[in-house]
């Protein structure tokens, strides 16, 4: 029997600043505030600055504040609220040194420590528009370098057609994983283009500055042009694969969450639209979705040929 996603069983109020939601309520309702309470959670700490250079790859639009990118995420390790990771997620400590087990059809085979992985990279600033399944969006600006720089240093095989991301596993630290509203340890999945496409990035840091624990440090995954899910983040273990994976929403809920998850705002959730959106920190789908999250130029191309309508 399929469990119903928490998504569909948690309280789906906005945690965002008190302040900033009762703005946004009175002037999108004409005056009306909405009647629940929005508790705000503190933003992370800020943290150590990074080098960065620009990078053209980016959006123009405005982005969130480091106030909203840090109360208001997804990462079920650290409970299902929107709320939760910015409570649970500061006690986490993310083990040092932090190593990526590089595993399957590659001849680099290994652990591979960040600090190694980061050497001669040079981290770029990218404000990604970042599109949530659950109807919003926020305007993110990750520090990251192409996993296709990572990729290459792994050679990956001939056979090598899907990359799998895996979410560190330690219920120690991380609340939400003795809960078993998904399968554990996290993971996802990308195709070998998709996961080289100069628009995927490992993010290492937000706002210039090293990622905050409720985001995915100390490293995720960041691929603008799909559903936020496909981001895994505190990533431990990357498997190179001749065929592909089984993500672990695909495995919790396959209707609604599909291998691909490309943002098509023809294809709606089995329990509500995708073609509107609430920008936050919005409380109301004012903003039309628009296909492959407004990157259609730089991806479509990668789909040529493939019914978007089946492959969700």
């Amino acid at each position: 029997m399929t469990r119903i996603p928490s998504s569909e069983i948690t309280d789906r109020k906005v945690y965002v600043r008190r302040r900033e939601f009762i703005a946004a309520a009175v002037a999108a309702a004409g005056g009306i505030v909405l009647p629940q309470r929005v508790d705000a959670q503190q933003p992370a700490v800020h943290g150590r600055k990074l080098t960065t250079v620009r990078s053209p790859l980016s959006t123009s639009e405005a982005p969130n504040s480091w106030e909203h990118v840090t109360t208001y995420n997804n990462f079920y390790e650290f409970g299902t609220g929107k709320d939760d990771p910015a409570r649970n997620a500061p006690r986490f400590r993310p083990r040092q040194p932090w190593t990526i087990s590089i595993e399957g059809e590659c001849a680099r085979r290994g652990a591979m420590a960040l600090d190694d992985i980061l050497k001669g990279e040079t981290l770029e600033d990218r404000v990604y528009r970042m599109r949530c399944v659950e109807g919003w969006s926020m305007i993110i600006p990750w520090v990251g370098f192409p996993l296709a720089n990572l990729v290459r240093k792994c050679e990956p095989t001939s056979k090598a057609r899907f990359v799998e991301f895996t979410t560190l596993h330690d219920t120690g630290q991380m609340p939400g994983q003795r809960d078993d509203v998904l399968e554990w340890p996290y993971v996802e999945g990308l195709r070998m283009d998709e996961a080289m496409h100069p628009l995927t990035i490992m993010a290492v840091g937000l706002y210039g500055e090293v990622l905050p624990n409720q985001n995915g440090a100390p490293i995720r995954l960041v691929v603008p042009w799909k559903y936020g899910f496909k981001g895994a983040k505190s990533i431990v273990r990357i498997r190179f694969l001749e065929k592909q994976p089984q993500t672990s929403w695909m495995i919790n809920w396959p209707q609604a969450y599909g291998f691909y998850a490309n943002v098509n705002p023809a294809v709606a959730h089995p329990r509500h639209s995708q073609a509107m959106e609430a920008r936050l920190p919005s409380a109301f789908r004012t903003t039309r979705t628009l296909m492959f999250n407004g990157y259609a130029d730089q991806v479509q191309s990668l789909y040529t040929g493939m019914d978007l309508g089946k492959n969700y």
